[in-house]
């Protein structure tokens, strides 16, 4: 690797705010916010929108999507259509 053209990697915190959940890993990301961990350090804390603990399809609350109405409507809008060339 060169020197000095990566940027520091470090341990942070991901927080999911939604969820009350965190883990600790390690990322070039950078925040100016700090938590102490559950280890007595401090580190850089980064929240974010969604993680595993709260996204749908991990938690098992993902909806069901009608794939049989979505295959019926492309039927339906390319039924006009013949064979590529034939038109």
């Amino acid at each position: 690797m060169k020197p000095n053209i990566h940027p520091p990697y470090a341990h942070v915190v991901y927080r999911d705010r939604n969820a009350d959940f965190a883990f600790l890993t390690r990322t070039t990301a950078t925040s100016d916010k700090t938590i102490e961990w559950t280890d007595g350090n401090t580190y850089p804390v980064i929240d974010v929108d969604i993680s595993s603990a709260s996204h749908p399809f991990w938690t098992g609350r993902q909806r069901v999507l009608d794939t049989a109405g979505r295959i019926e409507k492309f039927r339906a809008k390319y039924a006009r259509r013949g064979p590529k060339g034939t038109q």
